[in-house]
């Protein structure tokens, strides 16, 4: 195989007129070390991958790439590139640099991958290493070895914890047999998991994850009035509640104008945890490893707080309203604010972690209108518990 040809098959060495002008950084290299020990044009295309594509973008599967990434959707797989720069272990620093100097666009390798015969990924080298190395020594004596990487059927989740805890900017991919098929970015997966993120914002009030601000109206209702209908239908739950305590409601007037005050606040309560809930699911927090029971304690008792917090001022809030209205025990109204306020957002807490996991478990997506069930919940348990202790306390 001639240079020409090898060089057309390698995909990673430029051409004639790029080399002719990079001759005077060439000389400078070839002045380091004997000429048998640089990396010549034959040796350059040997230390890399001879199946590596020229298409930055074709990923290096030996197979249909497309029908890859669909049977592995929302995995590595479907975002990972072909390897920029891979060589064998016993390439030397200064044919290493010259490899480098021959490329037209040196900046997008960030790492060498030392491979074997077999393409197994043996180690890999940073820049920085391999420009304070000495000329004679080869990429395996300065190799950094078992690199984390990933394979392409890696979730997207597990694959953005790797990072949060290396925080490498770029990561190999590997098959079963240790062999390198492609990189990755590690900005590829944050920007995965932002955008899952959005969908999610909009998928907890019913949006469904096609919908873009250019859908047209008619489309765009077809996906929200379903779950609107499903929301009308929950609120007829909280409604029946409240009618069952009519009659406390008659007598006391002043609680039906903090009915809308303690949904409010205990629905933030619950959205609040519902958002954290959601975030550790999509970031793959929430494992079957991690210790739910702590999570349930963690939201329960910062419900216990805010319900104290938002308690005590709705209760001189109720305090006064009631004395200025003439109403009967105005201090027991505010007691029995203070409590269901207390109770409701401990309570939707509670609940901002149960719906999401609990749609899980059914296999449901739990980012699907999981608000308006846990509106749903915390209405009626607030309200309800409010109702119930004016009728104890009060009547």
């Amino acid at each position: 195989m001639t240079e020409k040809e090898v060089q057309q098959q390698s995909g990673l060495i430029e051409d004639e007129t790029t080399n002719a002008q990079t001759d005077e950084a060439q000389a400078s290299v070839e002045s380091m070390q004997p000429q048998e020990e640089i990396f010549g044009a034959a040796e350059v295309v040997d230390a890399v991958l001879e199946e590596v594509p020229a298409d930055p973008e074709q990923v290096p599967l030996g197979e249909d790439t497309s029908a890859v990434a669909e049977e592995i959707g929302g995995s590595v797989g479907d975002i990972m590139k072909s390897v920029q720069g891979m060589a064998y272990a016993d390439t030397t620093v200064a044919g290493s640099l010259d490899f480098l100097v021959r490329r037209k666009t040196p900046g997008d390798i960030t790492y060498l991958y030392v491979v074997d015969e077999d393409k197994t990924l043996l180690g890999v080298v940073a820049l920085r290493d391999l420009l304070m190395a000495r000329p004679g020594q080869t990429l395996g004596e300065i190799m950094r070895q078992k690199p984390e990487s990933f394979t392409p059927q890696t979730s997207i989740r597990d694959a953005i914890g790797v990072v949060l805890n290396t925080r490498h900017r770029l990561y190999p991919v590997t098959d079963e047999a240790d062999r390198l098929v492609g990189m990755v970015y590690g900005w590829q997966l944050f920007e995965r998991v932002a955008s899952e993120l959005s969908v999610t914002a909009g998928s907890t009030v019913g949006l469904d994850k096609e919908e873009r601000i250019s859908t047209p109206a008619l489309q765009a209702l077809r996906m929200r009035h379903p779950w609107l209908q499903v929301n009308l239908l929950t609120a007829f739950a909280a409604a029946l509640v409240v009618g069952l305590f009519e009659d406390t409601i008659t007598q006391v007037i002043v609680l039906a104008a903090f009915l809308p005050v303690l949904a409010g606040q205990s629905g933030n309560t619950g959205c609040q945890a519902l958002a954290i809930t959601l975030r550790g699911i999509t970031l793959g927090e929430l494992n079957d490893d991690y210790p739910l029971r702590q999570l349930y304690g963690k939201e329960c008792l910062l419900g216990f707080m805010n319900g104290i917090g938002v308690g005590l001022v709705a209760a001189v809030a109720m305090f006064a309203y009631a004395s200025m209205t003439g109403s009967a025990e105005p201090l027991v109204l505010a007691f029995v604010v203070l409590l269901a306020m207390t109770g409701a957002c401990v309570s939707s807490g509670f609940f901002g972690v149960v719906v999401p996991l609990t749609l899980r478990r059914f296999g449901a997506d739990p980012a699907m209108a999981s608000s308006i069930f846990l509106t749903t919940m915390t209405d009626i348990v607030g309200m309800g518990l409010m109702l119930f202790l004016a009728t104890i306390l009060v009547l």
